[in-house]
């Protein structure tokens, strides 16, 4: 038997969850739903991602993680995306990539999680 799912979105659990979600605001927008210090969600085209704040019982669930996930944002024109991600205080660390689908590079929000900011050939 399978499951019927209605949606589909991201999430990520952080005790610095303000800190998190400052970044993503002005990365990208205001979040479409916001609880201070509990949760935020922001709708992005054909993606929702939701930052939450573990309650305090289980949050050595999420402490000292590492995920092979990342957050691909497609973009229009890379260099503009690095400009904006640089001036908020997060620099790529490396170079642009070239890739078989495109342009990427990899940065860091201030959790460590890895984005990729990704333009189509």
């Amino acid at each position: 038997m399978v499951f019927q799912c209605t949606t589909a979105f991201v999430t990520l659990a952080s005790i610095n969850i303000e800190e998190l979600v400052v970044f993503y605001t002005q990365l990208l927008t205001q979040p479409k739903l916001y609880i201070p210090n509990v949760y935020a969600e922001f709708q992005l085209p054909g993606l929702k991602l939701a930052i939450f704040k573990p309650k305090e019982t289980n949050q050595s669930e999420f402490e000292n993680t590492f995920s092979g996930m990342s957050l691909c944002l497609e973009v229009t024109d890379l260099e503009n995306a690095i400009a904006h991600i640089t001036a908020l205080g997060y620099p790529p660390p490396g170079d642009i990539l070239t890739a078989s689908h495109g342009r990427e590079i990899y940065v860091y929000d201030p959790d460590r999680n890895r984005l990729i900011i990704h333009q189509s050939i």
